[in-house]
């Protein structure tokens, strides 16, 4: 049966896959738009004029209640959200904002107008640093830096939605997500993708060793359809992982993008260990998500990053 699903941040890579994914299966959707963001998915791709538009910012008040009330929505995925964390550390004022306030308005509004299946965004940065890896659901969470920390809050409020209201509301702790359609020149991806791509030399903020776990940007999608499906059951305030299985360098990422576009410049390192602010080593185990739903990453790492440069190669 099609759902009528609301979605925040659909304006941003992954929240473009997912609205795409939605309509694909049949759903309608309704998304918040608060800013013109040029090269947006949504758009370059044609798919904003196959969705309800409600322009506004997630903190307006009233605009949660409005968006959902009048477009009946049964479904919700937060992912807005300012998600760059040199910006948070810049800025954590607007930061917080955006990802607590912008939340448990969000989720307030869920309440009151008795969603029945609410996902909500949060990330593998809200473990903070762990010594012991892969980050598993059940530890606790250390966040130190103004982003990380805006994104623990978010998965704290959400989780005591459920256990306070009985609200169906599931939080996604997702490994790095890459594909077409990231427009942020300070992630690794987009930016080695354009370097590359121009024949330039791709820039590393760090020296090339910090790891993170990568997960294709469909697999994600895919990730919160199976989640948002088991709010029926199981999934009722719990949090799932999902990421891509096994951890990748930063250099290992960038010499893979150059190899595939066929150049042979040599990135730019411009720093010394882990840039500040940011956690050497993360990855996460994803056993929960896959025993609930039956989800697993499909897309492995070089096939992701060559459909992420056809993306880009067709839509720059």
């Amino acid at each position: 049966m099609s759902r009528s699903v609301l979605v925040t941040g659909a304006y941003g890579m992954l929240g473009g896959w997912l609205t795409k994914a939605l309509l694909d299966r049949g759903d309608r959707v309704t998304v918040l738009k608060r800013d013109q963001v040029p090269g947006a998915l949504l758009e370059v791709e044609g798919i904003e004029r196959r969705v309800t538009v409600v322009h506004g910012d997630l903190t307006d008040p009233g605009l949660p209640d409005r968006a959902i009330g009048e477009h009946e929505c049964d479904t919700v995925f937060h992912l807005a959200a300012q998600t760059i964390v040199g910006t948070a550390a810049r800025s954590p004022l607007s930061t917080w904002e955006s990802n607590v306030r912008g939340t448990y308005l969000l989720l307030e509004a869920c309440r009151t107008q008795q969603v029945a299946r609410t996902v909500v965004a949060s990330s593998d940065k809200a473990y903070g640093a762990h010594e012991e890896l892969p980050y598993t659901e059940d530890m606790a969470l250390r966040a130190t830096y103004p982003y990380d920390v805006s994104k623990a809050c978010t998965d704290l409020i959400a989780r005591s939605y459920h256990h306070t209201y009985g609200l169906p509301v599931a939080v996604t702790r997702l490994a790095n997500v890459y594909g077409g359609g990231d427009r942020n020149p300070s992630r690794i991806v987009p930016e080695a993708i354009a370097a590359a791509l121009a024949g330039r030399a791709p820039v590393i903020r760090s020296d090339g060793t910090p790891e993170r776990d990568f997960l294709y940007v469909e697999d994600a999608a895919a990730a919160y359809l199976a989640i948002a499906d088991a709010l029926d059951g199981p999934a009722r305030g719990e949090a799932f992982n999902a990421g891509g299985d096994r951890p990748h360098s930063v250099r290992e990422v960038v010499d893979i993008i150059c190899r595939l576009a066929g150049t042979d410049v040599a990135p730019d390192i411009r720093g010394a260990g882990t840039p500040a602010g940011e956690i050497d080593r993360q990855y996460v185990d994803s056993t929960k998500l896959r025993e609930t739903t039956g989800w697993r990453p499909r897309v492995d790492l070089e096939t992701g990053l060559r459909r992420a440069l056809e993306w880009y190669r067709t839509y720059d």
